[in-house]
């Protein structure tokens, strides 16, 4: 089983040698490998059973190494990472030859970030090479947000894992490109909306594809849980599920539910704070899934803020609910 702790020289000496280590990021924790070196690449996607065609986002330590593999950056898109950088935006932008195939899935832009962890941005700083990070789990799985629920799925994979506690944040990062002239969000995240249209206008929201997708994390079923997954009324669902006959568990925003054990059940956040139901969603979502019962039943957030990014993940967990 994989090593826990917070030695950044022994979690450099394994990426030096190919191989790869669990990270902690303000928004899950990832799964890292030498972003240039492509049989570290392909090992993250043997280890995650990840499709090829699902490209990787590149992790550095400042926006000044950005150019090292990106051949643009638009000035819109320059003035989001110096507004949010390091934190939980990643931008797409034209790559440069030396970023390989395997991280793009061909594509000709490169998904960037500059991760806002102390123990990670250390670890980025004392490397030769970015990283490639996606979630520090099998692929369609809830993301990770400790350092224990990267051990429990990988740990029997990977020789490390670093852990920097809990994630601040929750959700993955918001992905943001140009096509043209406009801004386009390509995945909703952990920065918001308003955010963004603060400090470059109007943007576009695209639609997550279920197939070739342009940027990361754009599949339709992704982040779910192994037991199916329902969404909608609360009220109503507990009373067909009852009705029926089966066992469930339920994830509600703030409620709580009286004829539901407490065990089976998990409010996000109680005060009804967003920032908290998404620093809660993951960890939530994987204790239920952990609990005896046939079917998780949850609800929908406010359609605002984050709550839009937290609606995001429970409609694709829900995909094969």
């Amino acid at each position: 089983m994989a090593q826990i702790g917070n030695d950044i020289a022994l979690a450099r000496s394994f990426l030096e040698k190919g191989q790869l280590v669990g990270i902690p990021t303000e928004t899950v924790y990832g799964l890292a490998g030498n972003a240039l070196n492509p049989e570290s690449v392909a090992l993250i996607f043997e280890t995650k059973n990840r499709p090829s065609f699902d490209p990787l986002i590149l992790h550095t330590s400042s926006l000044e190494r950005v150019g090292e593999f990106v051949s643009d950056f638009p000035e819109k898109l320059k003035q989001l990472a110096k507004k949010f950088w390091p934190g939980p935006l990643t931008l797409l932008l034209p790559r440069k030859p030396i970023v390989p195939d395997l991280v793009t899935s061909g594509l000709d832009r490169v998904a960037v970030r500059v991760p806002n962890h102390p123990l990670t941005r250390t670890l980025l700083e004392q490397l030769d090479f970015p990283l490639a990070a996606p979630s520090a789990n099998p692929f369609g799985y809830i993301s990770p947000t400790q350092a224990q629920h990267v051990e429990a799925q990988l740990g029997e994979k990977i020789p490390y894992i670093l852990d920097g506690g809990p994630c601040a944040v929750g959700l993955e990062s918001t992905i943001v490109g140009m096509e043209g002239e406009e801004i386009v969000i390509y995945r909703l995240g952990g920065l918001e909306i308003g955010e963004i249209e603060d400090v470059v206008g109007p943007v576009k929201v695209k639609d997550h594809s279920s197939s070739n997708p342009s940027a990361p994390g754009q599949l339709d079923s992704h982040y779910a849980p192994r037991k199916p997954f329902m969404l909608g009324d609360l009220k109503t669902l507990i009373a067909e599920k009852q009705a029926e006959g089966f066992d469930f568990a339920v994830l509600s925003f703030s409620d709580a539910f009286e004829q539901i054990p407490q065990e089976k059940q998990i409010a996000l956040s109680p005060s009804h704070d967003l920032h908290e139901a998404a620093q809660n969603l993951f960890a939530a979502m994987r204790r239920l899934d952990e609990t005896p019962v046939q079917v998780i039943l949850a609800e929908l957030l406010p359609e605002i803020g984050l709550g839009r990014a937290i609606n995001d993940r429970l409609r694709r967990a829900a995909v094969k609910g």
